[in-house]
């Protein structure tokens, strides 16, 4: 498949955007940290985050995050409303939806690639619930969770943003997603806090 590299935010990408889903597995921490710390304490939209983490242990994933940027990151809870310049992690052995009234679902329903949270179900919530105006990001991971997802994404024409293979630990879920035909930019790590904002905020970073 021939991918596209991410230059600038055309016109045809300048339309609003209300949310960006995020999924990472091996060795995503690092990648989240990069990306969240480059973006603005008033960044306009919430970001929801699923990160495969083992269910065997509490959580300090959204504690870590908060120290490393200005926003303000926080495991998600079961029916709260999502906010601009939030952030919200899933808990473990959770999945993690957004309905379409902007609140957070949490459900145990059956593992998806064996993993719980799964991208997947987070991906095809926010395309069902905010249709064009969403944003997925598939980041370093094994497996094929979030390609699905970002079929779905695309089906109702938001936008698909993957990391590329020299700057992902693991390319496995960001491969699967670029093999479905879906992805519109693959970029290096240090790119994609920079492609986001530009999706989202007039101007971007600058």
């Amino acid at each position: 498949m021939e991918t596209k590299e991410y230059k600038a935010i055309d016109s045809s990408y300048t339309r609003g955007f209300d949310i960006v889903a995020i999924a990472a597995s091996a060795d995503g921490l690092k990648a989240l940290i990069k990306i969240l710390s480059a973006l603005p304490s008033n960044f306009p939209v919430p970001i929801v985050i699923v990160q495969h983490i083992s269910p065997k242990y509490r959580s300090f994933l959204a504690q870590i995050l908060n120290r490393q940027t200005s926003l303000t990151v926080k495991q998600a809870e079961d029916g709260e409303k999502v906010y601009q310049s939030k952030v919200y992690i899933a808990p473990p052995d959770y999945h993690m939806l957004v309905t379409p009234n902007g609140t957070i679902s949490l459900s145990q329903s059956p593992k998806v690639h064996f993993s719980r949270p799964s991208a997947d179900v987070l991906f095809e919530s926010v395309a069902q619930s905010y249709k064009e105006r969403a944003i997925a990001v598939v980041l370093t991971g094994g497996d094929s969770d979030g390609s699905k997802g970002v079929e779905a994404i695309k089906n109702v024409g938001g936008i698909a943003i993957a990391q590329d293979r020299a700057t992902s630990t693991v390319f496995g879920m960001p491969a699967a997603a670029i093999a479905t035909g879906c992805v519109d930019f693959v970029l290096p790590l240090p790119e994609i806090a920079g492609a986001i904002a530009n999706l989202v905020i007039p101007g971007g970073l600058s």
